[in-house]
């Protein structure tokens, strides 16, 4: 099982998670969000020993400025949410970064839309919400491709992961359900949430 947890601050939350194992790091640098990154605080991120964590930069729509002044040396991964296409993804790629593609479901048949994104290393099956903390719907679930490279975002959480895990997804990303208060991630939440993952592993 792979975890992802969304919406992480630079200097409170990165050692925690690091010291979990979890697997990937996200860091949202989209204005509108309460979780934005201040671009000044990127540089703490290089002072963390990663170990066999991912750090992952959360945009949408980034320009190539944006992607080499702030994000080449400090991140893995690039999450895409903008309306980006195959073309654009191998762009970005050949930069440096390996490449998360959102793709947002509304009902079945925007599950396909997977199919075009052959450049991307992984695809996250999201809301449309944007950061609102849709649930995903069940029933589509069972649907969605199966495999490490395939995750699944939308209101999981401690007491819903095994049901989800039970469907057949085994990457998961987390964000508000891991937040004491908007934007502000409670470290006991995330704590439990490992503590259940493991669980289910064993």
């Amino acid at each position: 099982m792979k975890i992802k947890i969304c919406g992480l601050n630079v200097a409170r939350d990165v050692q925690l998670c690091i010291d979990l194992k979890v697997n990937f790091l996200g860091f949202v640098f989209y204005n509108k969000s309460p979780r934005n990154v201040v671009l000044n605080d990127i540089n703490i991120l290089s002072k963390y020993s990663k170990k066999n964590s991912s750090f992952v930069a959360v945009t949408v729509d980034p320009t190539d400025e944006f992607i080499k002044e702030n994000l080449l040396d400090n991140f893995d991964y690039i999450q895409l949410h903008g309306s980006e296409t195959n073309d654009r993804v191998l762009e970005i790629k050949k930069m440096g970064l390996k490449i998360i593609k959102a793709i947002k479901v509304k009902e079945e048949k925007d599950i396909d839309k997977y199919k075009e994104f052959t450049n991307a290393d992984v695809i996250l099956f999201d809301t449309p919400g944007m950061e609102k903390s849709l649930e995903f719907p069940e029933n589509l679930i069972t649907k969605l491709p199966q495999g490490e490279n395939y995750a699944l975002a939308g209101s999981i959480s401690e007491d819903n992961l095994e049901n989800i895990s039970k469907l057949g997804v085994n990457f998961f990303d987390l964000s508000s359900s891991l937040e004491s208060q908007l934007g502000y991630k409670s470290h006991l939440k995330i704590k439990n949430f490992i503590n259940k993952i493991n669980e289910l592993k064993n």
